[in-house]
């Protein structure tokens, strides 16, 4: 269990990293600012689709859609971006010993 805990903390960071960087590449598309500010205002929004009222259940929501949604913005990207991000990601990642 630990284990998949923590190939899933991996995979979020990575997708994270590389939202980030896709956001500040200057051939980024049009759209991926506002899905980025949508995404963030889901996040800090009273509204959800599972209210947090319900024990539990209402942080799971934030939980699974917000990097799915970034992992799902990630791949609609185009390509030249994204690799461009991945080395960046990867550049900053390698730490010497």
């Amino acid at each position: 269990m630990l284990k998949r805990f923590s190939a899933l903390w991996t995979l979020v960071r990575r997708d994270g990293r590389l939202f980030w960087y896709a956001l500040r590449h200057p051939d980024a598309p049009a759209w991926l600012k506002p899905a980025a500010l949508g995404l963030l205002l889901y996040a800090i929004s009273p509204i959800d689709l599972v209210p947090d009222v319900v024990a539990g259940l209402g942080i799971i929501d934030d939980v699974v859609l917000i990097p799915l949604a970034v992992h799902l913005i990630l791949k609609r990207l185009p390509p030249h971006i994204l690799r461009q991000a991945q080395a960046r990601a990867t550049a900053t990642t390698v730490r010497p010993h």
